[in-house]
């Protein structure tokens, strides 16, 4: 390991889990710098608040952690951090008994920067934070992330079919909610 976060192996995200299951001290601490940035981005959107998302990903971290000599590369490394992040997360949500999904007022909603695409991207978030928890997930996989309803499904352990339908729901709630942008 380099500078602090600076990966120098070439080695892949599977070669790396490998490693460390046989011994390597550094190999998963490599593959947590190659894709922390991700994972917290999924938690952050997953989670209603930046420190659950940082609880949540250090308790998928040390889930992974412990439980690597049970990966059974039916997936990709990362998708199989991705389902234990975004399960921690919704573990969590559900353990602080956190659902919130009141409509904000504008009043509460004031953008502090008036730069156009901070602002937008403030009003995004707020949009996806007020969505059920089982439709955020599935959106913010799909159409943030970049996963395939597949791998959503498997990161979420339900069928495709519930995928497809969260995720429809899910964009029609944000279309509706985020119509004054288009104007």
């Amino acid at each position: 390991m380099g500078s602090f976060g600076a990966p120098q192996s070439a080695a892949t995200d599977a070669e790396l889990l490998a490693a460390h299951v046989a011994g390597d001290r550094y190999a998963f601490e490599e593959l947590f710098y190659r894709h922390h940035h991700q994972l917290y981005r999924l938690a952050r959107l997953t989670s209603y608040d930046p420190q659950d998302a940082a609880d949540a990903l250090q308790d998928a971290l040390f889930s992974a952690h412990r439980h690597a000599p049970r990966f059974r590369h039916e997936s990709s490394v990362r998708s199989w951090l991705s389902r234990i992040v975004v399960n921690s997360c919704l573990d969590r949500l559900r353990h602080n008994r956190f659902h919130r999904t009141e409509e904000l007022s504008d009043a509460t909603c004031r953008i502090a920067d008036p730069a156009r695409h901070v602002e937008t991207a403030i009003v995004i978030e707020r949009a996806l934070l007020r969505l059920p928890i089982a439709q955020r997930a599935a959106v913010v996989a799909v159409d943030m992330q970049g996963y395939s309803v597949a791998e959503t499904a498997a990161m979420l352990g339900v069928p495709e079919g519930t995928v497809k339908s969260r995720c429809s729901r899910a964009r029609a709630k944000l279309a509706q909610s985020l119509a004054h942008l288009s104007d």
